[in-house]
C-alpha cells in the first residue's frame, strides 16, 4: 500500500491500526520516535500457553508492543529504528546498544559483539558487552579503544571475553543469553 521510499517502512495494510509510544505508552508526535504498537483483525491475540507472554506483549486495551522504534514523517510514513531492546537507560540517558556494537567491531582484533544493559540499583542499567576476539585483549585496552570514540557513560562497564555470541534458530544474536551470562 501506498507509495515506496528508501529507508520507509510504509503503511500499514487496511483495517491494521498502527500507533507510536513513548515508554509513558503515550503517543508521539510526528519527528520523534516510538516503539511501535499494532491493532487489528490480522494481529495474534496471544502467545500459545503462555499467558504471561501475552500479558507482557500487549498493552491493555489490546495494542500489541512489537519491540521495533521508528519515527513518523510528515507524510505518515515511518523511519524503521531499532529493537527497543537495543535502548540502554542508565543514569538518565538512553543509549544505543548498536552505536557501542559499531564502535567496538572497528577493533581490529573484535570478530563480533553484543551490547546489553544489565540491571543496577543505583544507576537502572549498566552497559555491558560480550565480546568475541581473535587474538588477546583485556577490559581496560578495549574500554580505553572506546574511550577515543565515545562519551564515558556509554562505555560497557562490564566486559564478558567470550568464544561465540548465543544465537536464535534464525542466527540472530539472543540478547537475553547474553544478560544472562552477566
Amino acid at each position: 500500500q501506498g507509495e515506496r521510499k528508501a529507508g520507509h517502512v510504509g503503511l500499514p495494510l487496511p483495517g491494521v491500526q498502527l500507533r507510536l509510544v513513548d515508554e509513558n505508552e503515550e503517543e508521539v508526535a510526528v519527528g520523534r520516535q516510538g516503539e511501535i504498537q499494532v491493532k487489528g483483525p490480522c494481529v495474534f491475540r496471544e502467545y500459545w500457553r503462555n499467558e504471561k507472554a501475552t500479558q507482557e506483549a500487549f498493552t491493555e486495551d489490546g495494542w500489541f508492543r512489537t519491540g521495533d522504534m521508528a519515527i513518523w514523517n510528515e507524510d505518515s510514513y515511518q523511519i524503521l529504528g531499532r529493537r527497543s531492546v537495543d535502548i540502554i537507560k542508565s543514569g538518565g540517558y538512553k543509549i544505543s546498544a548498536l552505536e557501542i556494537e559499531e564502535v567496538l567491531r572497528k577493533h581490529p582484533v573484535v570478530l563480533d559483539c553484543a551490547v546489553v544493559g544489565i540491571p543496577n540499583e543505583e544507576w537502572g542499567e549498566l552497559v555491558a558487552a560480550a565480546v568475541v576476539c581473535q587474538g588477546a585483549l583485556t577490559t581496560e585496552e578495549l574500554q580505553d579503544y572506546l574511550k577515543a570514540f565515545l562519551p564515558g557513560y556509554k562505555i560497557p562497564r562490564k566486559i564478558n571475553f567470550v568464544k561465540e555470541l548465543p544465537r536464535n534458530v534464525m542466527g540472530k544474536v539472543s540478547k537475553a543469553e547474553v544478560k544472562k551470562s552477566f
